[in-house]
């Protein structure tokens, strides 16, 4: 924007001629390069609300028209150079509802955006993924060891105040996080023989599917297996977990874990106090 003084007397008197013309504070703006506090200045409005503009009847007609055919206030104002104050003053009397074509056409645009912005972010989730996979480097065991704890916490069965039970039960959806309860395990030295698996699925699923599934996943075979857990069907419940991909829940116990689980919560114990003294 260039700037220039308010008592420049070539600029006030192009200011006047525009205005006298009917032009709005937006076209002076455009053309000039001046902000609109340096109009009212010059229009000697400053303070005392803006001047109504003097709009030419072909442009009150063009406004008016446009608002018949549904155009929207702003959708006017844009396409026209004009307020969108002075486009409601003058199309305000016209009924006005959003016509079917346009609300779908509305309805298509918001649609494109939105899929536009989710295909900006997978891009920046990507881009900061690997970005840390690149730099995170090899998993050390007292990483690994503090991980499985924290994990554990969150998502495995814990003792109780009012029902002390020290054993390792552990139960999630992610293959991920499945295998990092079993490598946890591993690192504590327990034997395979030692860990029992259980589905937990619904009822609807195809259960030996799941059962195959898991049985990859831990390396072993679906004899190991219990007998699944099935979760009754409730008609009011709206479930997104459905489809070939659902796979139930797998559970882990491990037999006669008590150190195990005191091993557990004394990491928990210590990471929770680390986080509590951290400055």
């Amino acid at each position: 924007m260039i700037e220039r003084l308010v008592d420049d007397t070539e600029l006030a008197a192009r200011v006047h001629a525009m205005r006298t013309d009917g032009k709005t504070y937006v076209e002076i703006k455009s053309e000039l390069g001046i902000g609109a506090s340096t109009i009212s200045r010059i229009l000697g409005v400053y303070g005392k609300g803006r001047a109504r503009p003097r709009v030419t009847d072909e442009l009150r007609g063009r406004a008016r028209a446009l608002r018949t055919d549904g155009k929207s206030v702003p959708e006017i104002a844009q396409e026209l150079g004009m307020a969108k104050s002075t486009v409601w003053l003058i199309t305000k009397d016209i009924p006005w509802t959003l016509t079917e074509d346009r609300a779908e056409s509305r309805a298509a645009a918001a649609r494109a955006g939105w899929r536009d912005r989710k295909a900006q972010t997978a891009v920046e989730r990507d881009r900061i993924t690997s970005g840390i996979l690149e730099s995170f480097g090899e998993l050390t065991d007292r990483e690994l060891l503090i991980a499985g704890a924290v994990a554990y916490w969150a998502e495995g069965t814990k003792s109780k105040p009012w029902q002390t039970r020290e054993l390792l039960n552990f139960i999630n959806s992610d293959p991920d996080m499945i295998r990092l309860f079993l490598r946890w395990l591993d690192l504590l030295g327990v034997d395979p023989a030692r860990r029992k698996y259980r589905v937990n699925i619904h009822e609807s699923a195809d259960v030996a599917a799941a059962t195959a599934h898991w049985a990859e996943v831990v390396g072993v075979s679906v004899e190991r297996f219990a007998r699944a857990t099935l979760k009754k069907h409730n008609p009011k419940t709206v479930r997104k977990n459905t489809g070939v991909e659902y796979q139930g829940c797998l559970v882990i116990t491990v037999a006669k874990s008590a150190p195990e689980y005191r091993m557990m919560d004394g990491l928990w114990s210590a990471v929770a106090g680390a986080v509590r003294s951290r400055r």
